[in-house]
């Protein structure tokens, strides 16, 4: 052979290899062993459960067009295994398919987007004008100018008993800023939308999507519930807890008005086919879908979904699910069809990063490497409590010392120390607003601030009453120097 077939035949199979690799992009899981892949996810799973003192929990994974794995993993409290099959509240994973309910309908013609939310309900009269501008896509996009500041949610006492009667609130609310000017994640505008499916297709909202979401898309075991309480009555889902100090609590769910926003049970073996249907075009037709997956004008947040893009991942829809006692987590990577959901029988806690596990998991998936943050809650929990016996210990040297001391204190150092001291009873006071600061509007009730950060709380407890102490002998001992040097003063 001539040294220039030798270069044509390089080139050809350069060429060729080339064309292999971007007709078909080949993935971790072709190449590797899935019983190896999905044994590593399991050690990774226990152990950062272990290691967050997570009592229960189960994982769904949809990649290409099969069912990848679902698995439960722990056990109820009488001993029963959670498998693939037990359902577990998703929370506001809820939101996407209420969502779709409602983009169903667009397709139907029946639902106009961009059409005042009121031109479906002539009945109300709200006080606010501003109401009138709200559009459907505005409630889908969370741009509602609503907000739990002026529209509670968790907080509202007694809490809603149906969609009519949340509803009725419009009449009455006054807008925190225009509609459609910024992002604000508010419960709420997803009941009103779902009211708004009822109201089209004149069904209740759970009939609606048993009938043309669960049912088609073979989920048989997935319902939707109008309350927490529904899901406290339930022997089917695990118990909730939370953690105090790193031990599971259980307890059940406070009761919370969820039909709509949050209120659908699913199990993973259910999600895994609500996952592929994200990107086999079974759901909605092209253009909608392309709407369903688009991020908002104000924010990334568009349909239900968080939706991103990034030069590695691609495109990416997700969301997570916040209850007290139950958390989830949901990412679909949309370009790399591969989707991972992640229900747990523990609640929101500041020191548990729940978003990991599917991290860690597509990570898994991709052929890199896994690693359980030092970061977690059993670390964490160490600290906090290390924190209380150092604080309790030093406000007994504290207090010790001062009644030993002869020095007097002056009037500067008193205000001084004083400010510094209330700085934690300042923070346990001011607790709501300055995580309704962080939050991005949203007001927790004391008991969700509680089973929140249960550990940073007490600790704040306990510093707050070592200052008290300290500060009353401070007062003390200043009060007896005065009285002192006047003695002295009065002797001369």
């Amino acid at each position: 052979m001539t040294i220039a077939k030798k270069k044509i035949c390089l080139c050809l199979s350069c060429l060729l290899l080339m064309l292999s690799i971007l007709a078909k992009p080949v993935s971790a899981i072709e190449v590797r062993n899935k019983t190896e892949i999905q044994h590593e996810i399991d050690d990774y799973v226990i152990k950062n459960m272990k290691v967050n003192h997570i009592k229960g929990a189960a994982l769904a994974i949809a990649n290409n067009e099969e069912l990848f794995y679902a698995q439960g993993y722990g056990t109820f409290s009488d001993g029963r295994d959670i498998t693939g099959s037990t359902p577990f509240p998703i929370a506001s994973l809820s939101k996407s398919f209420t969502a779709l309910a409602v983009l169903q309908m667009v397709e139907k013609g029946l639902i106009d987007l961009d059409a005042p939310y009121t031109s479906y309900f002539p009945d109300l009269s709200p006080e606010d004008e501003r109401v009138r501008d709200i559009t459907v896509r505005n409630l889908l996009n969370q741009t509602s100018g609503l907000n739990d500041k002026v529209n509670p949610d968790m907080t509202n006492s007694p809490q809603y008993q149906s969609l009519q009667e949340s509803n009725q609130s419009l009449n009455t609310v006054k807008l925190a800023i225009d509609p459609g000017t910024a992002f604000s994640y508010h419960n709420p505008n997803y009941q009103y939308l779902a009211l708004l499916v009822e109201k089209v297709s004149g069904q209740s909202f759970s009939a609606y999507l048993e009938k043309n979401i669960f049912k088609p898309l073979g989920m048989g075991h997935t319902f939707n519930v109008s309350t927490t309480q529904q899901i406290n009555e339930n022997p089917a889902i695990p118990r909730g807890h939370y953690l105090l100090f790193g031990y599971p609590v259980n307890q059940a769910e406070p009761f919370w008005f969820i039909d709509g926003p949050a209120g659908i049970m699913s199990t993973a073996e259910d999600m895994t086919k609500w996952m592929l249907a994200q990107y086999n075009g079974r759901l909605l037709d092209p253009e909608l879908m392309e709407q369903y997956h688009t991020a908002g004008q104000s924010s990334p947040y568009g349909m239900g979904w968080l939706a991103e893009e990034d030069e590695h991942g691609g495109r990416t829809i997700s969301h997570s699910g916040i209850f007290w006692t139950y958390k989830a987590e949901e990412t679909i990577y949309l370009d790399q069809q591969l989707g991972i959901t992640m229900m747990f029988n523990s609640g929101l806690n500041a020191f548990i990063d729940y978003s990991a596990f599917v991290d860690g998991i597509a990570r898994i998936i991709k052929g890199e490497k896994s690693e359980t943050s030092i970061v977690n809650s059993r670390n964490m929990e160490r600290v906090m409590i290390l924190l209380v016996i150092t604080t309790f210990l030093w406000g007994l040297y504290t207090h010790f010392r001062m009644n030993r001391s002869k020095k007097g204190i002056t009037t500067g150092k008193l205000i001084f120390s004083s400010v510094g001291r209330l700085l934690p009873i300042l923070i346990l006071l001011f607790l709501s607003p300055l995580t309704t600061f962080i939050g991005a509007g949203r007001v927790l009730p004391w008991f969700g601030l509680w089973t929140t950060m249960p550990s940073l709380i007490i600790w704040l407890v306990v510093l707050s009453l070592v200052n008290i102490t300290i500060l009353v002998c401070r007062f003390g001992l200043y009060f007896r120097t005065k009285k002192r040097s006047n003695f002295e003063t009065d002797a001369r």
